[in-house]
């Protein structure tokens, strides 16, 4: 018997049982990350353009996927989902060979935390790490991205992005 690929069993497979004219992933959870969803401008410390990033809400609202490019011309990618299994918001990040695996939730000041680890391509050091993510609304519309990496030598979280995403002014 042949095996099927993923994608051919997710397709023959049966849904899940909804109710008529239901909607997926209406619960106010999924809108959790919605702050974040538009086409940005981030600048980096100093104002100094860091590149563009567009959040696009796909899949009936239940995924959120990013497309980011540095100022440099590096591209990279996310999808942002609600974990069913874990009950968490995830993130599965994709750029230049290095990945970003990591999930958390909104904590009491309205900020997305995610943690868990960061892989970087073959032959870097370190392969691996520890890695945080958060994402907090300003009141003026923007949004303070903070990216940070467990130095296991320090015993200490480390800066490795702050960003500031403003609103890309709509084509007139």
């Amino acid at each position: 018997m042949k095996r099927l690929s993923i994608a051919a069993a997710l397709l023959l497979a049966p849904a899940p049982a909804m109710a008529q004219g239901q909607k997926p992933c209406t619960d106010p959870v999924f809108d959790d990350f919605d702050f974040w969803v538009g086409d940005w401008d981030v600048t980096g410390p100093g104002g100094k353009i860091a590149g563009t990033n567009s959040i696009a809400k796909e899949e009936y609202g239940c995924l959120l996927v990013e497309r980011w490019t540095s100022a440099g011309g590096i591209t990279g990618q996310s999808y942002n989902f609600v974990d069913l299994a874990a009950g968490k918001w995830r993130q599965v990040w994709v750029s230049a060979g290095a990945t970003i695996d990591y999930s958390g939730g909104l904590d009491d000041k309205g900020r997305m935390v995610l943690d868990g680890v960061i892989g970087y391509p073959p032959g870097a050091t370190p392969a691996n790490a520890k890695f945080r993510g958060t994402w907090t609304p300003n009141a003026d519309g923007t949004v303070t991205q903070h990216f940070q990496q467990y130095d296991p030598a320090k015993e200490e979280w480390t800066d490795w992005f702050v960003g500031t995403y403003t609103r890309r002014k709509a084509a007139e």
